[in-house]
C-alpha cells in the first residue's frame, strides 16, 4: 500500500449552444455530444474508467440553466482487490444468505 493520495478528477456534463459538451478538468479539449442522453452516459463509463485506473473522480451533471441536476463520486477499487468480500460488513457476513460460497 502507498502513502499517496490518488489523484483526483472533475468530469462535467453541460449543456452548449449545439448540444452537451463533456468536460475533464484540467483538459483543454472537451467533448461535444448532439444527445444529452448520450453525453451522460460518455460521462458516467470516463468516470468509472477513471475509477479503475486508480483516481477519485467527481461526475457533475448539469441541466440547461446550469444548476447541478446530480452529483456522483466514483473512488478507486481497494487496495486488496484480490479478496472482493474485504469490504463487506460483519453485519453482511453474520447472514447466511449473505457470506461468501
Amino acid at each position: 500500500m502507498t502513502d499517496a493520495a490518488p489523484a483526483s478528477h472533475v468530469v462535467i456534463v453541460e449543456p452548449a449552444a449545439q448540444g452537451w459538451l463533456l468536460r475533464v478538468g484540467g483538459a483543454e479539449n472537451p467533448m461535444l455530444f448532439v444527445s444529452g442522453r448520450v453525453a451522460e452516459q460518455s460521462g458516467r463509463d470516463l468516470a468509472l474508467r477513471l475509477a479503475n485506473a486508480g483516481a477519485e473522480v467527481r461526475l457533475e451533471l448539469r441541466l440547461r440553466g446550469g444548476a447541478v441536476a446530480a452529483r456522483f463520486l466514483c473512488f478507486p477499487a481497494p487496495d486488496d482487490e484480490d479478496n472482493p468480500m474485504a469490504a463487506r460488513t460483519a453485519a453482511m457476513t453474520d447472514d447466511p444468505g449473505l457470506s461468501p460460497r
